[in-house]
């Protein structure tokens, strides 16, 4: 029987980014063991499990309970002795994979940002497209919802969130309506209501994009700590790979780029100690295997790709 949060999933179609891409890039031996550090609805995981042998494993894991409800739903998935689903942050992983005694692995991907089930299902809260609660948060079982956080917070730690992970010029004036709607005992509990405030706020606005799109993207990073929780995982999958083992992240914006931009370039080059210029420079931890975007094709059928970037790297033999 199907439990409750099975029977939740969204019915809407989803759109893996970069599929083939992505999985080209991380399998390379068809007994390896891998990690999909965001399930999502399963599509490259899927296509992970054909490229392995019998002796493949893949392990997958998602901070969202819907997703995890969506692969144990799967029948097929299921049946399959080489896979398994945990609920769980990518962030988490060395203590994940610690308990099952895994000290390696053969590479890990990870699809960044949110979902097309989460984004179109107004019970999240991801998009101002949508009435329903501000919640944002991709674990409903934990942690602080969006409404709570604008709930409590003063007007500079508001400001600070919409300005650094949103990027949004007008994140004074934003956190400022915010704060007065509050004290008029109108504290935002929906989304319609957040984007209201943001159209009234956000004085211009480039070509094309709603007012309320950066400050939604705030929230939502902040609410989940997304940036903390890819440095994290990073810093993890340099201590897990085996030599050969690949890396693959797509990232949706800016700042997750970045991170894994800075990330693979600091550990692809050799560095010298300048404290001792004569002394064999430390030896390079990744390969940079390079940049993909999604092809015209892809991006005319799938318009939510258009900003994904994969990078992929390899890491690099450990000296002894």
């Amino acid at each position: 029987m199907v439990d409750a949060a099975a029977a939740q999933v969204s019915s809407l179609p989803h759109t893996t980014v970069l599929l083939h891409e992505a999985v080209d890039a991380l399998v390379t031996r068809a007994d390896g063991l891998y990690v999909d550090g965001t399930y999502g609805r399963g599509g490259h995981s899927r296509l992970a499990l054909q490229r392995l042998g019998a002796a493949g494993r893949l392990i997958a894991i998602d901070r969202d309970p819907q997703a995890v409800a969506h692969a144990k739903a799967d029948a097929a998935l299921a049946a399959d002795a080489r896979f398994e689903i945990e609920h769980a942050a990518f962030a988490d992983l060395p203590a994940l994979l610690a308990a099952r005694g895994v000290e390696v692995i053969d590479g890990l991907l990870l699809d960044l940002g949110v979902s097309s089930p989460q984004i179109d299902d107004p019970a999240r809260g991801f998009s101002f497209r949508y009435t329903g609660p501000l919640d944002m948060r991709m674990d409903t079982t934990r942690g602080e919802s969006a409404a709570a956080f604008l709930a409590r917070a003063d007007e500079r730690e508001i400001a600070e969130v919409i300005r650094d992970y949103g990027e949004e010029r007008f994140a004074s004036a934003i956190a400022k309506a915010i704060v007065a709607r509050r004290a008029e005992g109108r504290a935002l509990a929906t989304t319609d209501e957040l984007a209201a405030l943001c159209a009234r706020a956000v004085r211009t606005r480039e070509a094309g994009q709603d007012p309320a799109t950066r400050t939604f993207q705030a929230l939502r990073i902040f609410v989940n700590a997304e940036l903390a929780q890819l440095e994290r995982a990073l810093d993890a999958a340099l201590a897990l790979l085996r030599p050969g083992g690949r890396l693959a992240v797509i990232s949706f914006h800016s700042l997750e780029d970045r991170i894994v931009k800075t990330f693979i370039a600091r550990h692809a080059r050799e560095v010298v100690d300048r404290r001792a210029p004569f002394a064999p420079a430390a030896a390079l931890r990744l390969r940079a295997l390079g940049r993909i975007k999604p092809s015209a094709e892809e991006v005319a059928m799938n318009p939510r790709s258009r900003s994904a970037i994969l990078r992929v790297a390899e890491r690099t033999e450990v000296a002894a």
